[in-house]
């Protein structure tokens, strides 16, 4: 087996992602974190915070990214908010902040893996109500409602940019137009790839249904080379033989 380009360490690895979606992702974020500051800047007093710093993360993950079912609207918003009370709930009942802080980034992650909307901006929702508990203490909306307007406003705008970004959102596994494929990879069944999943023991950011139209598409590349190969190759017999 060949081993690894060290000098390749350091170099991001995202499959899929071109210069022109990194230019896309710029933008969105840029209309996506405007919007929802000055919305939320314009509607929230001045003791509230217009904006909180996990939604930049958000915003990488949803513009970046918005196939991850980590950047999907229920991840998001469920996500944030969530966290956000469970840190509060921690924040309330502990007294010992590095402790405190501990709890409610381990707990926002069980509980918003219970409920399905995973999202890894969450878990510093979590740790900012802690870390910002005595500045809001007798006034918990002032920590919650920014996190829940950051979290729809976003949403809404990264639902309506991804209508002309090339990308689906929320994101639904779709065959590429005009080029058909199974529903499956041929010879591969959705619990070949569960198995193959739990062989791992790794958990990736994508979906099964991507999974499965990927590894399709690849077949369907391969089966088309193989046959270029093959008529190339017929065609050379047949000079030969001439």
């Amino acid at each position: 087996m060949a081993k690894p380009d060290s000098s390749r360490i350091f170099i991001p690895l995202l499959a899929g992602a071109s210069l022109r979606d990194r230019v896309v992702a710029s933008v969105g974020a840029l209309a996506g974190i405007s919007l929802a500051g000055l919305i939320c800047a314009a509607m929230f007093p001045v003791s509230m915070p217009w904006i909180i710093a996990p939604i930049g993360a958000s915003a990488v993950l949803l513009f970046a990214v918005p196939a991850s079912p980590l950047a999907q609207p229920w991840s998001i918003v469920g996500g944030n908010i969530i966290s956000g009370i469970f840190g509060v709930v921690v924040a309330q009942a502990i007294g010992e902040p590095a402790f405190a802080a501990a709890l409610a980034v381990s707990t926002a992650i069980l509980v918003m893996s219970l409920a399905r909307c995973l999202h890894p901006p969450g878990g510093a929702v979590a740790l900012s109500a802690v870390l910002g508990w005595q500045s809001f203490s007798g006034h918990v909306a002032d920590f919650l409602v920014p996190v829940l307007l950051n979290s729809l406003i976003l949403v809404g705008v990264g639902m309506l940019f991804h209508r002309f970004s090339g990308h689906s959102y929320p994101h639904r596994a779709r065959p590429v137009d005009g080029k058909a494929v199974p529903q499956e990879p041929v010879g591969l069944l959705m619990d070949d790839i569960d198995g193959a999943l739990a062989d791992l023991g790794e958990t990736f950011d994508i979906s099964r249904e991507d999974l499965a139209l990927l590894l399709a598409r690849a077949e369907a590349h391969a089966a088309e080379r193989v046959a270029k190969a093959q008529l190339a190759l017929g065609v050379w017999s047949q000079h030969v033989m001439v």
